[in-house]
């Protein structure tokens, strides 16, 4: 069952839109909540509402997000895990950050693809538009039918045929993690988290 608050917003996206500009403007309005890694939020059912909330988001309750949406607009919808390195990140990311990332373990990116025209486009709504400021590979001008630019630089792509066997597969893999790995994490995410909103004041 869809929450209210999910419904709301929906109609609110797509009232009297197009199927093409409806999927764009769903996208636009995700894309564009702040970006920040919350732990909390990356459960599929209580991060699409708590986005909402919290008025921020990492890539998992976005895409989440985006493909319960995309589902009401028919639209067929698989979640992609892309593994990547934090340092690998395209973006002018400060010295104190980059030394950081050197240390974080795999990350574990998560998009969505959407069956579109006959074939499945992959589509990323994780960096919103202020972080074009320093060089994030941010998708800003999105027509609906073609693949976005991924988020991260990934080695793999691990395909999903629903939100709960990505977060199987998600705790699978960080299964592992003990007190180092989750001392880095929160030490990285605060700096990280920071940094983006000192990009974002920087905006207005």
């Amino acid at each position: 069952m869809v929450h209210n608050i999910i419904l709301e917003k929906f109609e609110e996206w797509t009232e009297n839109s197009s199927p093409i500009k409806s999927r764009i403007k769903i996208f636009q309005k995700i894309r564009d909540i702040p970006y920040a890694t919350v732990p909390e939020l990356i459960d599929p059912v209580q991060g699409p509402l708590g986005i909402f909330k919290q008025n921020r988001g990492s890539c998992s309750p976005k895409h989440f997000l985006l493909g319960i949406m995309y589902q009401k607009l028919n639209i067929p919808i698989q979640y992609v895990s892309y593994p990547f390195n934090w340092n690998d990140l395209e973006a002018n990311i400060p010295s104190k950050i980059r030394k950081l990332a050197e240390k974080m373990p795999v990350g574990y990116h998560v998009a969505c693809k959407a069956y579109i025209n006959r074939k499945w486009i992959m589509i990323d709504a994780t960096w919103d538009l202020p972080l074009r400021r320093e060089d994030f590979p941010v998708n800003e001008d999105w027509d609906g039918i073609s693949d976005t630019k991924n988020a991260v630089k990934p080695y793999k792509e691990i395909v999903h045929d629903n939100e709960y066997e990505r977060m199987n597969y998600f705790r699978m893999k960080t299964a592992w993690h003990g007190q180092r790995e989750e001392k880095l994490n929160i030490e990285f995410y605060n700096e990280f988290n920071n940094w983006l909103e000192k990009i974002r004041r920087r905006e207005h």
